[in-house]
């Protein structure tokens, strides 16, 4: 072996280690910045930042495929059909957010990992370690791979989770009295019991037929509130008529719209992916 070559191979040797230690480093000193604590326009007080509602939990769907919307997608190209063998360590460090989907052929894979959720978008540090994880796989597989530039994916990230925090919102309507019994059947909508009556609760953005289930919630809360002499309350506490009820039904629709001028239907599986 020729000195040259003998130097290439310590310096490529050099330069990998150095990637690797700044990794580490990044990863340690990188905080999510990105958490948003936006304030909600209807009635119920919002957490502090995004998190999954503590009433209603809806889990993405088991299987998905890779959305470019929502995920960091890299290609992987192999020399021949076969496994990309070593996916279960990536998978296992970054947990439900990477996923490993097969491509056109057999040869051909994606690897992905969702950017933003309701936690907020992952770390720089966190998106360079996912891509040199899955280069180093590729690699040792001896694949052409094909990663998009990481800045102007984060930057989308960044302006998807600002719409998607300013939409994150709950609905509660409290209905107030004595006896008070949860509608019969499986309501769109989650029913909570209370001391003092019950809580109707609406997650907007993982409701399919958004304008359907309001008004069944506010239906649902009319009639509890007429069978049982009992009050419809806001959060605040504020008597709810049927004009305060229209109005919080227009403010829905207007989420809605907004998600659905950005590609996100409330309900879908993409909707059910980004408010996980």
């Amino acid at each position: 072996m020729s000195d040259l070559v003998l130097g290439l191979l310590v310096l490529g040797a050099a330069v990998f280690a150095g990637v690797l230690l700044y990794n580490r480093v990044q990863e340690r000193a990188a905080q999510r910045a990105f958490a948003s604590s936006h304030s909600d326009a209807l009635l119920v007080d919002p957490p502090a930042a995004r998190h999954e509602p503590t009433l209603h939990k809806v889990s993405p769907p088991r299987v998905a495929l890779p959305d470019r919307r929502v995920d960091y997608v890299i290609g992987l190209r192999l020399p021949r059909p076969a496994a990309l063998e070593g996916w279960s360590g990536v998978e296992h460090r970054f947990a439900r957010r990477a996923m490993l989907a097969p491509g056109e052929d057999d040869a051909t894979w994606h690897a992905a990992l969702q950017l933003v959720s309701r936690a907020g978008v992952v770390s720089e540090a966190e998106l360079i370690e996912f891509r040199s994880a899955v280069e180093t796989l590729g690699a040792r597989a001896g694949a052409t791979v094909s990663a998009p530039e990481m800045r102007g994916a984060l930057e989308g990230a960044r302006a998807l989770d600002k719409i998607c925090a300013d939409s994150d919102i709950q609905v509660a309507l409290h209905v107030i009295g004595q006896g008070i019994e949860p509608p019969p059947g499986e309501p769109p909508f989650q029913v909570v019991r209370r001391e003092d009556g019950v809580t109707l609760v609406l997650d907007v953005a993982v409701t399919p037929d958004l304008g359907r289930s309001y008004e069944a919630m506010a239906r649902a809360g009319r009639t509890l509130a007429e069978a049982h002499g009992a009050r419809l309350v806001d959060d605040r506490g504020n008597a709810l008529d049927d004009r305060a009820l229209a109005a919080i039904g227009a403010q829905l629709e207007a989420v809605r719209q907004t998600l659905a001028g950005h590609g996100i239907d409330t309900g879908s599986p993409l909707a059910l992916r980004l408010f996980s």
